[in-house]
């Protein structure tokens, strides 16, 4: 039969952590024998290809050159 498995406060704070700010990616928990032992983190950045910005700004109206201002 599985142990159950005990989350302390330590072990939340650090999945919390784990999670906070991460856009795109995955936190994976590694347990052995009912017990958390190690956190994973794989963060991913998403960019846009030249060919989807040159679309964005065809659809906007904007000239490839066009920079915004803001």
């Amino acid at each position: 039969m599985a142990k159950p498995l005990e989350i302390d406060d330590v072990w939340n704070k650090r999945i919390v952590n784990s999670v906070n700010g991460l856009e795109y990616g995955t936190v994976q928990i590694v347990v052995h024998d009912g017990r958390i032992v190690q956190i994973e983190r794989t963060e991913r950045k998403r960019f846009e290809s030249e060919s989807a910005l040159r679309d964005q700004n065809a659809a906007e109206g904007r000239s490839p050159g066009s920079r915004r201002r803001g």
